[in-house]
């Protein structure tokens, strides 16, 4: 009962201080994003080709709330932001529900799925490269994280674009199936991601074999690659897990490059279209979002770490 019961306060304390990060997050947002020169009114007007007069600039500052004080806006925005009524966009006029509804999409499915298939792709690469130190596979691996580093993504899609497009005509990345817009990109942020999942893989499974338990699981006649798997890869799951969630913040925020060299209508090139004319809503919604996707996925990892290794969940480990 009473460890129940501690598990309830912790998990109240941790929401707690989550909803505390949320808040702090957009107070943050707001107050950056009105303290940088210049007018969204006024680049607003310029952009639409109207005339900058000050009755045009006095309605549109009244119509979104820009002529009270910093406080009675930050006080409607955030009761549009628990309400659900976020407002619309000064760029395109719509409804931010709508935008990100439509943009949010696209980047999840191609950032989480470039995660995944180099996460897929990584643990074997990773384990035959810990298997074999210094071998084919070891050398591989190590030569992908250096063009991974050394390579912009955006000289990588154009040379992809080339190739797979236009040399080879395999596929077709700007037609409008879903499926061949999104593959090339994918593809290529999962090619970025083996290499650094692969080597933490490759290193945490090193790592472990010099403890005593994997020592002695060999001492009882365990193969090499036995106690790779049955002792060092749990060890290495763990460290696996910590280096994916440093990548989730990339599945959103990070695929602005592919957006815009593929022509994908994410996200990402959404919020760089919205930066140019100063859009106050836009970004600070995205601030927030992303905000609150971080600490999802810091839930979520809480999670799987409790299950790699229920001793933290217990509140009997370390």
């Amino acid at each position: 009962m009473a460890i129940g019961s501690s598990r309830l306060i912790a998990a109240a304390a941790t929401m707690g201080r989550r909803l505390v990060i949320l808040a702090a997050a957009s107070l943050v947002a707001f107050a950056v994003l009105h303290a940088m020169p210049g007018d969204p009114v006024e680049t607003a007007l310029l952009g639409w080709g109207l005339p900058r007069t000050e009755e045009a600039i006095a309605f549109l500052r009244r119509e979104w709330g820009l002529d009270r004080s910093w406080v009675a806006q930050y006080g409607l925005w955030l009761e549009r932001l628990v309400s659900g009524d976020w407002g619309r966009s000064i760029r395109t006029g719509r409804p931010l529900l709508d935008e990100f509804g439509d943009a949010l999409p696209i980047s999840l499915v191609m950032g989480c799925g470039g995660l995944v298939i180099g996460l897929v792709m990584a643990l074997p690469l990773g384990f035959f490269a810990a298997r074999h130190p210094g071998g084919v596979i070891d050398q591989v691996t190590r030569s992908l994280s250096v063009i991974s580093q050394s390579v912009p993504l955006f000289c990588m899609a154009l040379g992809a674009i080339w190739l797979f497009a236009a040399e080879l005509r395999l596929i077709r990345p700007f037609t409008e199936p879903p499926f061949e817009r999104l593959l090339l990109p994918t593809l290529l942020i999962a090619l970025y991601t083996v290499p650094r999942f692969s080597r933490v893989y490759r290193r945490e499974l090193l790592l472990a074999t010099t403890s005593l338990y994997c020592k002695f699981a060999l001492a009882k006649g365990l193969s090499p690659r036995a106690m790779l798997w049955r002792h060092a890869h749990p060890v290495a799951s763990a460290a696996m897990l910590a280096a994916v969630v440093s990548e989730c913040g990339w599945v959103i925020g990070g695929t602005a490059t592919a957006e815009v060299v593929f022509s994908l209508p994410g996200i990402s090139l959404f919020v760089v279209q919205s930066v140019g004319v100063r859009d106050y809503f836009v970004l600070q919604f995205y601030v927030v979002i992303m905000a609150a996707w971080m600490l999802a996925i810091g839930q979520a990892a809480d999670a799987a770490r409790a299950w790699l290794d229920p001793r933290t969940d217990s509140g009997t480990g370390p």
